[in-house]
């Protein structure tokens, strides 16, 4: 009966280390079930950025009322300030304010024309905006070098916004009469804008 005991023992002893074994290398169903769940599900990637909503590099078009406002209002500051200009006798600055009054007076007569011809309501205005009018009373306080310089400066800037308000309609234009003359007008605008960049300010 001792010896049967001392068997028994003996065969679980040696049974043990098998049954551990066995244990590592298959692992229990549920966990591998697991494993395969988590492998299998999708995982929660960043969203893709969405194109359609992309910024428009060209800059949205303004309303046509807008866009008569301010092409008048721009070219009227251009012709003001070049008279002031001539005034100060500004001798960097002469055949060049002498070319912006020719070309910006031709301009506004061909921005009126245009919208009393295709009956757009849209005003054109005769005067300055509060902004420009200040600018101009800057300039009529200066003179010599000072005066030059923000004479200069000035019309990169107003030369700056025009081509971009006038590449802006000529693209995106909601009146088909004005969309064609801001065509035809940029490639002038761009050569001023070049112009005014190689003025010494």
């Amino acid at each position: 009966m001792k010896r049967a005991l001392l068997l028994a023992g003996a065969c679980v002893i040696l049974a043990a280390p098998a049954f551990a074994q066995a244990q590592q290398t298959n692992p229990l169903p549920a966990a591998q079930s697991q494993a395969q769940r988590s492998q299998a599900a999708p995982q929660n990637a960043a969203p893709s950025p969405n194109t359609n909503n992309a910024p428009n590099s060209a800059g949205a078009a303004p309303s046509t009322a807008e866009f008569v406002n301010k092409a008048a209002i721009s070219g009227l500051f251009e012709i003001r300030s070049s008279e002031i200009a001539l005034r100060k006798r500004a001798p960097q600055d002469r055949r060049f304010a002498e070319h912006m009054i020719g070309d910006h007076e031709r301009i506004a007569a061909q921005l009126k024309h245009i919208v009393r011809a295709n009956h757009i309501d849209a005003q054109v205005p005769n005067k300055l905006d509060d902004e420009h009018r200040k600018m101009l009373q800057q300039l009529r306080g200066e003179k010599g070098p000072q005066f030059e310089k923000d004479y200069d400066q000035m019309q990169q800037q107003g030369h700056r916004e025009a081509v971009s308000l006038f590449q802006a309609y000529a693209k995106n234009g909601d009146n088909s009469a004005l969309k064609r003359w801001a065509e035809r007008t940029l490639p002038k605008l761009q050569e001023h804008l070049s112009m005014a960049q190689k003025l010494p300010s």
